[in-house]
């Protein structure tokens, strides 16, 4: 095939990401500076974002038979890049400078963290099985390095070898699941696979098993229910930045991949296998809900949340017609948003040479008389994780309730709306325990450095937006409805 510069135009945000990963490599090997390496980084991903514009002019084009540059592709890319550079901002804050900061070598968790989110991007634009496979480990195995990054603290360690492991795993399923569909289909490409399964009606029972694998493999990694049990563990183990890039970033270039896969063969949503989502989605909801209900640490508490909330955004795949493709990225969107501003707060709350994340419940009673400002914070992203109106949490939450009652989803529905009362109690449980008023308590707002100040902004403003979207959605909404129906 013939490369014109409109497939450079449309790669651009793949191509500046992927060099400014060779530029951070060659700038740690010329001379290590903590700010210099943050700086090309931020650089190098604001320049990525702004690329996505002249990209969207030339979509949709299938730049190789790997991948699509499509505007779904291009929504998504965008999110990803924001969430990777909010994750730079709070890894910079959380390392520190001087004689405060981190023990260890601070730049390679830059590098790391640029070439998971290059994996993110592929993922994400990925229209054949080989694309999402290569999308899924350049993302994954940078992210098991993340994980393990204080590797002085054995929680990090433990949790960086459990996910390598558990990863693994699911991607053995994955590849199997692969083999299979590839053996019933002949085909590696969505749209051939789709085209396959579509003239046989219903998916045979080998194609069946194949998407079934292929399920559990991607489940793995959205940590769905009964394929849960490394997250909990893994979020409270691993430096909080990147609890939030795993949260986030990670999370919703899987899913993206996933929807697109089920939106170019709807036959593979069909069958045995909507049933199996559909237990999946309330399981995850559920279990994600009652087991958050007895933690004491927050960054556990939000881990469990997290599966809950990917148990919401099942239902909208398995409704899969209607407003579900706009459902799906308005919620990824509103979750992103929260799931950033709550792992923030641990973030600036945090520093790596005191040993341990500041994640328990009670390091954060009275929060309100010590840190005002993150405690605000605080509260207007546990508001919007539990989907109080005037949130953005409000909105995602309400759409995805729209998409299971057009498709008369009762049964997933009603374990939303059960699901979130359970959910509202131990986020309300959280709000309340930063406001408690503690015996001789100082009343006055911590020194921050500068790096935290810039983390401190940024929290304001993903505050703030997520208030915004909840009053006012329409661009958000606006956004994603070009992207569902030209993507």
């Amino acid at each position: 095939m013939e490369f014109t510069i409109q497939h450079f135009i449309a790669l651009a945000p793949l191509l500046i990401t992927s060099a400014t990963i060779i530029v951070v490599m060659l700038a740690i090997a010329w001379r290590r500076n903590h700010s210099q390496t943050f700086l090309i980084s931020v650089a190098g991903l604001n320049l990525a974002l702004l690329s996505i514009l002249p990209a969207l002019k030339v979509a949709p084009l299938a730049v190789t038979p790997l991948l699509q540059i499509d505007s779904f592709a291009c929504l998504y890319m965008a999110l990803i890049l924001v969430t990777t550079l909010a994750c730079v901002t709070l890894a910079h804050a959380y390392l520190g400078d001087g004689g405060t900061g981190y023990p260890g070598n601070r730049e390679e968790l830059y590098l790391l963290i640029l070439m998971a989110a290059a994996g993110g991007l592929v993922l994400v634009s990925a229209q054949h099985l080989a694309g999402l496979f290569i999308g899924l480990e350049l993302l994954s195995v940078p992210v098991y390095g993340l994980v393990a990054y204080a590797f002085f603290n054995k929680r990090s360690l433990e949790a960086g070898i459990k996910y390598m492991v558990l990863s693994a795993a699911g991607s053995a399923f994955l590849l199997f699941g692969m083999a299979m569909l590839y053996a019933d289909a002949g085909s590696l490409s969505f749209v051939g696979i789709g085209q396959a399964i579509a003239a046989t009606g219903l998916p045979s029972s080998l194609a069946q098993l194949g998407l079934g694998m292929m399920l559990i493999g991607l489940a793995f990694k959205l940590s769905l229910v009964p394929f849960h049990l490394w997250t909990p563990d893994v979020y409270e183990g691993a430096p909080a930045p990147v609890a939030a890039f795993l949260a986030t970033a990670s999370k919703v270039a899987v899913f993206a991949v996933m929807v697109r896969l089920f939106q170019i063969s709807p036959a593979a949503s069909s069958g045995v296998l909507s049933t199996v989502l559909s237990v999946i989605a309330v399981a995850s909801i559920l279990f994600g809900n009652l087991l958050a209900l007895t933690q004491s640490n927050l960054k556990r508490l939000l881990g469990y949340s997290s599966i809950a909330h990917f148990g919401y955004l099942l239902i909208a795949l398995v409704a899969s017609k209607g407003l579900a493709l706009e459902a799906i990225g308005v919620y990824l969107v509103t979750y992103v948003i929260t799931s950033l501003g709550a792992f923030g707060v641990i973030t600036l709350m945090s520093s790596p040479y005191k040993g341990r994340d500041a994640d328990a419940l009670y390091e954060y009673r009275g929060l309100f008389w010590r840190r005002p400002y993150l405690t605000a914070v605080l509260t207007v992203m546990m508001l919007s994780l539990a989907g109080i109106p005037l949130t953005a949490g409000f909105i995602g939450k309400f759409y995805i309730i729209a998409t299971g009652v057009e498709s008369h989803q009762w049964w997933l529905v009603g374990s939303l709306v059960l699901g979130s009362a359970i959910g509202v109690f131990y986020y309300l449980r959280v709000m309340v325990t930063l406001y408690l008023i503690e015996p001789n308590l100082r009343r006055h707002d911590a020194q921050l450095h500068w790096e935290q100040k810039a983390g401190g902004v940024m929290l304001l403003a993903i505050a703030l937006l997520a208030f915004f979207l909840g009053v006012y959605p329409q661009p958000l909404l606006t956004l994603v409805q070009q992207a569902g129906l030209a993507g």
